[in-house]
């Protein structure tokens, strides 16, 4: 199993894998074009980048990472985001080995910690980044996660 941060000419490869997270989640939009934009957007900053892990020779999972400064910590924060794992590679550790990989890559950016959204009903996810410490809620109430499109 290998894992590795993306390269600008991997960026069709990190795009064809979203466009299939896309349709797993059943979205319409937006289009592979849209997605291929976006992703070397976002690949041309210093503050995120896309990991790949394949079982095999081909990649067939990928994870978004994004990090911002924190205030309260002192330190950058890492946002764990989008990792999918193609179907026919689901089970195999790919999404361990990439959440492993971003738990270290952060720290060694000198993070103090990594979060990320899930679906409450994706229960393997759920069980995956419990099982490597993630937690939710605090004391006395429940972090939640809030969005206003705009």
């Amino acid at each position: 199993m290998r894992v590795w941060r993306a390269a600008p000419d991997e960026a069709p490869t990190v795009a064809a894998l979203l466009a299939g997270f896309r349709e797993h989640l059943g979205y319409d939009g937006p289009s592979d074009a849209r997605i291929l934009a976006s992703v070397e957007r976002i690949m041309a900053r210093d503050d995120a980048e896309y990991l790949l892990a394949a079982a095999g020779d081909e990649p067939q999972a990928v994870v978004q990472v994004r990090y911002r400064w924190s205030v309260w910590w002192d330190a950058e924060d890492c946002w764990l985001e989008d990792l999918f794992v193609h179907g026919d590679a689901r089970g195999a550790g790919l999404g361990r080995a990439l959440t492993e990989a971003v738990m270290e890559r952060a720290a060694a950016r000198g993070c103090c910690r990594v979060e990320l959204d899930v679906n409450s009903e994706n229960t393997s996810a759920l069980s995956l980044y419990r099982s490597l410490g993630f937690e939710t809620g605090k004391t006395g109430g429940q972090d939640l996660l809030m969005r206003r499109r705009l």
